[in-house]
């Protein structure tokens, strides 16, 4: 009997040395994103209005051009090799080393579809294709990345909050001295491949610090070939989600011209401001709901639900004031010239909801093995949100695009879960998490 009432009070105190793990991982990740999201906004707000509305969209065209490659640089790789190393800590070499040389690889592969798809495209603005360049050649030191991922797996996140704070700084005071010395318009395409190249020596000296070395890490195809056959589908699902967050911008470029895209950059950047709350905690929890999978289907089902409720209850408290406020907010930041955008705020702000939600499901979508159906649903809310962008931005401009935005997200994200058997179950979670103080 005493046997078994310490078996039991050794389980609560290991349940609440988790919990606390989490709460402090999650503190940890927040603080990252709040500085980095108070002083980004700042500097960023400034470079808008030092480089107006024409060449700030030029600048965002070409970020979200390159945005669009992202899923070949990451490979769908990230919470795959979380969940690899949570369950094989004793293979982590080969694991990270295996992870790094796929990105390094992808990152490379990346540089050239950009640079490919800018000359198929007829580009021909020299600006504009120098600007691709750059920020495409940055994402290759992203390979640094998987160290990073060791962190996330051993629920260690103030480590790596350092490493990139400090980078992100410098970088910070870098972009505010590029301005002060009226720098042209590429001194902050480089500022940004310096930004990641400053991350991924931090968090290089982070690992060695931590008693690591990433000397020992060493490349496996079995390993390799065991992680791209689970993140396939998870590359094709990035794609999706790139064009949901980046093709409106790209076809207003394309159908309108660089001073709208600067419009909606503005409007876009304070909507999608807020989605760092919902990769910060979902980070921090997704090793415990995997973990619960292996243990208890209750505990596993209870921490998916408390988590679709506490995301939607953000969201909501994001989106509804944001809605009286847009135009106050935008003139107040960016000022008169970006007035247009107050409107596109308003309306863009509703997509958080099924943002948030759809950061909620991957967990679940994971833990299940339906990497694949999450694929088929992305696609088609990317379809319909390239038909509804087509038919939308002539006559409504970047209103248009935000409309489209929502409906195609609510599609992917939320609907589409009602028609398929094997994700009923999660629509119902999904419709009783949007319902006030629902008690399951």
């Amino acid at each position: 009997m005493l046997s078994k009432l310490r078996l039991s009070n050794l389980s609560k105190l290991k349940s609440r040395s988790g919990l606390r793990a989490i709460i402090a991982n999650t503190g940890w990740l927040f603080a990252d994103r709040i500085l980095r999201m108070g002083i980004s906004l700042i500097v960023g707000v400034w470079i808008a209005r030092y480089l107006g509305v024409q060449q700030y969209g030029l600048f965002n065209y070409a970020l979200a051009f390159v945005t669009l490659f992202t899923p070949i640089l990451t490979l769908g790789l990230d919470e795959v090799v979380v969940r690899h190393v949570v369950r094989e800590s004793s293979n982590k070499e080969e694991i990270l080393g295996t992870t790094f040389w796929l990105k390094f690889l992808g990152g490379v592969a990346s540089v050239i579809l950009a640079l490919g798809s800018t000359v198929l495209l007829g580009e021909r603005n020299f600006l504009k294709i120098s600007l691709v360049a750059i920020l495409a050649v940055s994402g290759i030191f992203r390979a640094a990345e998987a160290i990073e991922l060791w962190f996330q797996s051993q629920v260690q996140a103030k480590y790596t909050v350092i490493a990139k704070n400090i980078a992100f700084l410098l970088n910070s005071l870098l972009k505010v001295g590029l301005i002060l010395i009226k720098a042209p318009l590429l001194a902050f395409a480089w500022a940004t491949l310096a930004e990641l190249a400053m991350i991924a020596i931090g968090l290089a000296i982070a690992y060695q610090i931590k008693g690591n070395s990433f000397w020992l890490w060493r490349w496996s195809s079995s390993v390799a070939k065991n992680l791209l056959k689970e993140s396939l589908p998870l590359i094709f699902s990035g794609f999706a989600i790139m064009i949901f967050m980046k093709i409106d911008q790209i076809m207003i470029g394309q159908m309108i011209g660089d001073k709208e895209v600067g419009v909606y950059s503005a409007a876009v950047r304070v909507s999608e401001l807020w989605y760092f709350i919902p990769a910060a905690i979902v980070s921090s929890v997704a090793p415990s709901i995997y973990a619960a999978k292996d243990n208890s289907e209750g505990i596993y089902y209870q921490r998916i639900r408390q988590l679709f409720q506490l995301l939607n209850c953000i969201a909501l408290a994001i989106a509804v004031p944001m809605t009286f406020l847009s135009d106050k907010v935008i003139t107040a930041m960016f000022g008169s010239d970006y007035a247009e955008a107050g409107a596109i705020l308003a309306v863009h702000i509703w997509t958080s909801i099924f943002v948030f939600m759809g950061f909620a499901s991957s967990p679940w979508f994971i833990s299940e093995g339906l990497n694949h159906v999450s694929l088929g649903k992305t696609v088609f809310g990317a379809i319909l949100n390239i038909i509804l962008n087509y038919l939308l931005i002539p006559q409504y401009a970047g209103l248009g695009a935000a409309i489209a935005t929502i409906i195609s997200q609510a599609a992917a994200a939320f609907f589409c879960n009602a028609f398929d058997r094997r994700t009923q179950k999660l629509f119902k979670i999904q419709v009783q998490s949007l319902i006030p103080f629902y008690k399951y």
